[in-house]
């Protein structure tokens, strides 16, 4: 299965291509939009600030070929920045809009009531609270995946949360809609159940 990775200069690319490597899929980093057609399925990594991500997208032409690729049917996977950039808008750096594919704020955590410190680093586990879509077979509730952020997405439609995590206060760890999924965490890095969870988004089919 051809997996590409968006570059958009804004992510570890190479933890994410071994791990998709090491599950069998022929992952691919890809540079140009265009590439996105040969894709059957797409990965969104990101690390940095919601407005920088933006922009980077925007100024490579990222943005209209991700949305094109998912109306097309192809399923995504956003992990922890890549996750955000899903929301209709983020307020990191000012109120800018996202790729509007699950409709939500990203807000920073310390001002959705969050008292811990900031940013949210290590080891955290989720609960599972929705139709995962597959995302989370064989992922039991209290399962630990390793988190790196300061911001969080809060979802419009509760439906699309598709798992929490507690720091201090509850927000999304993984939110999804139809064949557009998101992680806070990151799987890459969050050993056996991040890769099982990447196997599933492998394995995970549209209807």
């Amino acid at each position: 299965m051809k997996v590409a990775i968006v570059d958009y200069s804004m992510g570890n690319l190479g933890s994410v291509i071994r791990a998709l490597a090491e599950l069998g899929a022929d992952a691919f980093i890809a540079g140009r939009p265009e590439q996105l057609a040969a894709a059957e399925r797409i990965v969104l990594p990101g690390v940095g600030s919601f407005a920088d991500g933006m922009a980077h997208l925007a100024a490579h032409g990222w943005t209209e070929a991700i949305r094109q690729a998912v109306f097309a049917g192809r399923p995504l996977l956003g992990i922890c920045l890549g996750m955000q950039l899903l929301a209709s808008r983020g307020t990191e750096g000012g109120d800018y809009a996202g790729l509007g594919l699950i409709p939500g704020e990203v807000s920073r955590l310390t001002a959705l009531g969050c008292g811990q410190r900031i940013p949210h680093v290590g080891w955290n586990n989720i609960r599972v609270v929705g139709n995962s879509g597959g995302l989370f077979v064989g992922i039991p509730n209290g399962t630990d995946f390793y988190f790196v952020h300061s911001f969080a997405f809060q979802a419009t439609e509760i439906s699309d949360v598709l798992a929490d995590v507690n720091y201090g206060i509850t927000f999304p760890a993984a939110v999804g809609r139809g064949h557009v999924f998101g992680a806070q965490f990151h799987p890459e890095k969050s050993s056996r159940a991040g890769f099982r969870l990447l196997r599933n988004f492998l394995d995970y089919k549209p209807c």
